[in-house]
């Protein structure tokens, strides 16, 4: 009888291994960090994860962190046909990193930039140079070292980081939104940002080097995104 009843067991799914994420959003709003590089004083202390089995998941951050961020973005980074959730994550002492959390926490990040007050923007995620992984894409201090570096997520615990391009940005000290994205308008993806002195906006793609393109826009945050969904 014994044998029975575990043979049973071994055949129902386990549904909390097979639970994906459906959704992710920002909790516990902190002054605790004095940055304000979005415009407000108030950073986020927590992360909340819903699944697809109907729980909800909660990570709180130690008080030397915040999230400095808008909001959670879901990608599936590793290609598995789930979804991750990508974050800023901010040091009070050593600044920002990116951050990619599961159901089950923090799966892998950047370095730190390695300074208080010191911040990146998110670009997007997409297969940029066609070999089937994804990369990210975010622009290190988009105020003062304006240089897009691309991510890969290889199962790690650290993000291993693919190529660097200076002279772009995608904000402004005070902006509460991040200016430009990724796009695809038919022939292949492409990041728009802005150029280091907000003159032009470009296209920048990857095929194992960078490629940009001025698209003859003066870049507002209007123009930056109608150009991401393929508008001029």
């Amino acid at each position: 009888m014994r044998l029975g009843i575990i043979c049973l067991c071994l055949m129902i799914p386990n549904l909390a291994l097979a639970a994906g994420i459906t959704a992710a959003n920002f909790i516990d709003p902190t002054s605790r960090y004095d940055h304000g590089i979005l415009g407000d004083d108030i950073e986020w202390g927590g992360l909340q994860i819903d699944l697809t089995d109907g729980r909800r998941i909660t990570f709180t951050l130690p008080q030397s962190r915040v999230f400095e961020d808008l909001a959670p973005r879901l990608a599936d980074i590793d290609g598995d046909g789930m979804a991750e959730v990508v974050v800023v994550e901010t040091d009070i002492s050593k600044g920002a990193r990116l951050s990619v959390y599961s159901k089950d926490g923090v799966v892998a990040t950047t370095p730190y930039i390695g300074q208080t007050h010191r911040w990146l923007a998110p670009i997007g995620f997409a297969d940029f140079d066609g070999d089937g992984r994804i990369e990210i894409a975010y622009i290190d201090r988009p105020h003062l070292a304006k240089i897009l570096r691309l991510w890969r997520w290889d199962g790690s615990p650290h993000l291993s980081h693919v190529a660097d391009l200076s002279g772009v940005t995608n904000h402004k000290i005070g902006w509460d939104f991040i200016a430009g994205g990724v796009r695809d308008c038919g022939v292949g993806p492409e990041m728009i940002v802005s150029s280091a002195d907000w003159s032009r906006t470009v296209s920048v793609t990857y095929d194992g080097e960078f490629h940009v393109t001025d698209l003859a826009i003066t870049p507002t945050p209007k123009s930056l995104a109608n150009a991401v969904i393929c508008q001029k």
